[in-house]
């Protein structure tokens, strides 16, 4: 059973950065064939996808984050980041990673994902 442990949020200002980062364990193949994804939700909001990554490295962001959001995974550390700068309040929600075995394709919808963390919050104070 694949487990994703979510890590890095916290408390920052208008502008600030966060890098969180998404512990994967439990594959035999760790996340070298996985396709991922960070998500966030806000209180009384969808949970909405924020960025996704394939297998090859194929990275795909929302309107909201291009340019400020950066997805990216380590295989050898079976980890996955996302580096966030120049937040805004409007980025303060729970942020969750998730992930799905496919290999060549590509994922972004919720449906598309087998595997979720239990979130970590980031909170932007204006």
């Amino acid at each position: 059973q694949v487990q994703l442990v979510e890590s890095g949020g916290g408390s920052v200002q208008t502008g600030g950065s966060l890098r969180l980062s998404c512990a994967a364990s439990g594959s035999t193949y760790g996340i070298s064939l996985y396709c991922m994804a960070w998500f966030r939700q806000a209180p009384g909001e969808e949970r909405e996808t924020i960025a996704s990554i394939n297998n090859l490295g194929l990275t795909s962001y929302a309107e909201s984050v291009k340019g400020r959001f950066t997805i990216s995974k380590d295989n050898a550390a079976n980890t996955l980041y996302l580096q966030m700068n120049s937040l805004k309040p409007e980025d303060t929600a729970m942020y969750y990673c998730a992930a799905v075995v496919r290999s060549g394709g590509f994922c972004y919808t919720y449906a598309d994902f087998a595997y979720w963390g239990q979130g970590t919050q980031v909170t932007v104070s204006s």
